[in-house]
């Protein structure tokens, strides 16, 4: 900034003057324009600050700019790039970057007290060994320019990968099964399909009778949140969190439910693939997955 003032003002009172006046030696102005025409004499520090600036800046970009300092450092560190993360929250602070903030909880299902409901299996413990062993299911909702949408989402709890989602303009039985019906496509074609649990609020979609003969038809058991409230549910509220803070109130506003579900489409590709997630080890659910089944083959093969 103060060299920036020096050139602005320097046709009308001299280089000099202003240097006493801010109190700076003109030898250091005159250095520092020397750099900016020869980049090959700007300190190591400043040179390999440029590098990372540009590096920071693409990581960023890359990630839908919802990345903060930390997703932003680790994603350099996995690519090989050694840094410090204090030197990536400088320059991030440099350039005018930052990552994006969680919203408040929004309403998701319309619960239905009078419907029967399965038990609660999880008792708000979200863990599992192995994948297909434990799917949450959850809907929020998008408001676009005419009309409210809806988005279903069934994540598989051990790597957080969304197995299976749908948009759709009604709040009806048809949108979470839809989302069922491609997670049980993706299920098939994956491996392990024994002793799957399925759980939900007691929203009523949830509760119907054609949602609930699919999950018995599928030989998947059911399990509803005991209590109704968002613990009972609390890793499929984290994902339902996620996505309206990095899609809908980053890429807003929404003129349609084509543009919500085309960005729904990428985003979820992106999280499955790409999105580091800090409860596996900061690396994206797909890669925890395949390293899950690479050390069943790697165990059969020695056995």
């Amino acid at each position: 900034m103060t060299v920036v003032f020096v050139d602005q003002h320097k046709e009308q009172y001299g280089v000099e003057p202003i240097c006493r006046q801010i109190q700076i030696a003109p030898s250091s102005y005159y250095e520092h324009k020397v750099r900016e025409r020869d980049p090959d004499r700007l300190p190591d520090r400043i040179k390999r600050d440029k590098e990372l600036e540009s590096d920071i800046q693409r990581v960023w970009e890359s990630n839908f700019k919802v990345y903060g300092a930390n997703k932003v450092w680790r994603q350099l560190l996995r690519e090989g790039i050694r840094v410090a993360r204090c030197t990536v929250e400088r320059l991030m602070k440099k350039l005018g970057i930052q990552g994006i903030r969680r919203g408040k909880k929004c309403w998701t299902t319309i619960a239905d007290d009078l419907l029967d409901r399965p038990t609660d299996k999880v008792n708000r413990q979200f863990i599992a060994s192995r994948p297909n062993q434990l799917w949450v299911a959850d809907i929020t909702f998008v408001a676009t320019c005419t009309v409210f949408v809806y988005v279903a989402f069934i994540i598989d709890v051990f790597a957080r990968c969304i197995v299976g989602w749908r948009v759709s303009r009604s709040l009806h039985t048809d949108l979470v099964l839809d989302a069922l019906e491609q997670a049980l496509w993706a299920l098939w074609a994956r491996r392990d399909t024994s002793g799957l649990i399925h759980h939900s609020d007691h929203g009523s979609q949830y509760l119907s009778i054609r949602y609930t003969e699919r999950l018995a038809q599928a030989n998947i058991e059911a399990s509803v949140g005991s209590v109704g409230d968002s613990y009972d549910n609390a890793l499929a509220e984290t994902i339902n969190g996620l996505y309206k803070t990095e899609v809908i109130r980053h890429r807003g506003p929404w003129r349609s439910i084509d543009e919500v579900e085309f960005a729904t489409l990428e985003w979820v590709d992106w999280f499955n693939n790409r999105r580091l997630l800090e409860p596996i080890g900061n690396i994206p659910p797909a890669e925890f997955e395949m390293a899950y089944y690479r050390q069943l083959q790697e165990s059969a093969d020695a056995a």
